[in-house]
């Protein structure tokens, strides 16, 4: 049962991923994107860390996400907006996929995929607080300031200043 239930969540977190980057409106994108994270999260628990199922649901699915729901319906990407990503955009996720499929080939070349840290009880909160906060504490502040600095970007592409002629009209 559970090997089937993996598939089952491995086949959905797959389908849901491919689907958030085909969607053309980025909020069906963005809400395909929390039904994935769900997806992992049961991935999560099958794997029995309850805590990193928790915090997918609770960080990811629930405060990430509302971020990203709030600057896309702050912005209201226009067509012509898309249409001027759209050019750079496969170049960027060409760029973007080989780059982590190089580091994901470093990785399972190493074995660093299937080692476990020694001295931890794996899945604790503890050991995961200690590993976060400690071991890899610059990663996780670049991640932050990364994502940070990424919707301030999206900002300020995406809105240019307005010109008189742009003005709603008056009813």
């Amino acid at each position: 049962m559970e090997a089937a239930l993996f598939h089952l969540f491995s086949f959905l977190t797959l389908a849901g991923a491919l689907l958030v980057i085909t969607r053309r409106d980025p909020v069906n994108a963005a809400m395909l994107l929390v039904l994935t994270f769900f997806f992992m999260a049961g991935l999560f628990v099958l794997a029995h860390a309850w805590f990193l199922a928790a915090a997918q649901i609770l960080v990811y699915a629930g405060a990430i996400m509302v971020l990203f729901l709030f600057v896309i319906m702050l912005l209201d990407a226009k067509e012509e907006t898309r249409r001027c990503f759209g050019r750079v955009a496969g170049v960027g996720a060409l760029a973007v996929g080989g780059a982590l499929l190089a580091a994901l080939a470093g990785v399972i070349r190493d074995g660093r995929l299937w080692r476990v840290p020694a001295g931890d009880a794996e899945g604790t909160t503890a050991a995961v607080g200690r590993l976060l906060f400690n071991t890899y504490l610059l990663p996780f502040e670049v991640a932050s300031v990364l994502l940070l600095a990424a919707t301030v970007g999206v900002i300020v592409l995406i809105r240019a200043p307005r010109r008189p002629d742009d003005a709603p009209p008056s009813a």
